[in-house]
């Protein structure tokens, strides 16, 4: 399967791109200019980005344009997260107690994503900004004790996002939550 990696300037955008590689995908990095025209994938990852580009919509490129149009499965990260609620018509804004670090996820709906998952887990943060208000037609995924919306999918498409990074060895069973978002992929084709 091809499944490229948006770079929204990410720190662990190549992480990502690293994790879909050893789990066997054609893959790779484009910039957040590419045309969807120019994409012929069997998903995309929106991958996380500096410091408030979530809430930056000039920032994030054409990311709205895939959200919109794509017909394939798009996984939001952190900012690819933060960018995806506001565009859909939900809230992106400062964190009330920013996550930095290793923090328990609570699952509140098990779903594709966290399919066969213990229902809490540790979870490599990075962020200043978190999801405030969910887009009407998503439903959210997941909890921490500080963040109320830690993941999220759309109620109709096969678009999700999550706060934390999956990519990262610190976060437990990041593989397992890509390869659930490859089997929707997959199926999809």
């Amino acid at each position: 399967m091809k499944i490229f990696v948006v770079d929204n300037g990410g720190q662990w955008t190549h992480r990502e791109w690293r994790v879909l590689k050893y789990l066997g995908m054609n893959t790779r990095i484009i910039p957040n200019t590419t045309p969807l025209k120019d994409l012929e994938v069997d998903g995309l990852v929106l991958s996380g980005g500096a410091p408030r580009v979530g809430v930056d919509s000039e920032k994030m490129g054409r990311n709205g344009e895939y959200l919109d149009e794509a017909s394939f499965p798009i996984l939001g990260i952190c900012a690819g997260h933060q960018y995806m609620a506001q565009h859909f018509g939900g809230r992106a804004e400062p964190s009330g107690i920013p996550e930095f670090g290793k923090t328990q996820v609570f699952v509140d709906e098990e779903d594709e994503l966290f399919l066969n998952l213990p229902s809490s887990f540790q979870a490599w943060l990075s962020h200043n900004d978190e999801v405030s208000e969910l887009p009407r037609d998503f439903l959210s995924l997941a909890h921490s004790n500080n963040c109320k919306h830690q993941a999220m999918k759309h109620l109709k498409r096969p678009i999700y996002g999550v706060q934390f990074h999956p990519e990262v060895e610190h976060t437990e069973h990041g593989y397992e939550i890509f390869k659930n978002f490859l089997k929707v992929c997959e199926e999809m084709r």
